[in-house]
C-alpha cells in the first residue's frame, strides 16, 4: 500500500469518532492530530499545519462553520465537513463557507477515506 505522509486534523466533540478516525487514518499512513472543539481546532491547526481538516459542525465554543470561516481567512487547506446536519441547506452553507466536501453522519469510514484521498489529490493539482 502507498505510504502517505500527509497530516490530517480531525475535529469532533465526540471522543469515539476522534478515536476511530485517528486509528483508521493512522493505520493507512496518515499523521493524525485531533481537537475536541472549535477553539482547540484553530489552536491545533496553527501549531500542526495539517494538509487537510476533517471538521464536525455542531461543537461547543465555536461551531464548525465558524472554524471553517476562520481557516479560510488564513489558509486554503482542504476541509471536509463531517456532520449530522444533512439537509441540503446545511450542505450548501458548509460548501459556501469554503468546505471542499461534506460527509453526513452516520458515515462509512471507507467512504471518508476515499474522499480524503480525492480531496488531497485535487489540492496537489492546484499547488
Amino acid at each position: 500500500m502507498e505510504s502517505h505522509k500527509e497530516k490530517i486534523l480531525v475535529v469532533d466533540d465526540e471522543a469515539s469518532i476522534r478515536r476511530i478516525l485517528e486509528t483508521r487514518l493512522s493505520m493507512i499512513g496518515y499523521d493524525v492530530v485531533t481537537a475536541a472543539d472549535g477553539e482547540e481546532a484553530l489552536d491545533t491547526f496553527r501549531k500542526a499545519d495539517p494538509d487537510l481538516v476533517v471538521l464536525d459542525v455542531m461543537m461547543p465554543k465555536l461551531d464548525g462553520y465558524g472554524v471553517c470561516q476562520e481557516l479560510r481567512k488564513e489558509s486554503d487547506v482542504p476541509i471536509i465537513m463531517l456532520t449530522a446536519l444533512g439537509d441540503v441547506a446545511d450542505r450548501i452553507t458548509g460548501l459556501e463557507l469554503g468546505a471542499d466536501d461534506y460527509v453526513v453522519k452516520p458515515f462509512s469510514p471507507k467512504e471518508l477515506e476515499a474522499r480524503i484521498r480525492s480531496v488531497l489529490r485535487l489540492s496537489l493539482i492546484h499547488i
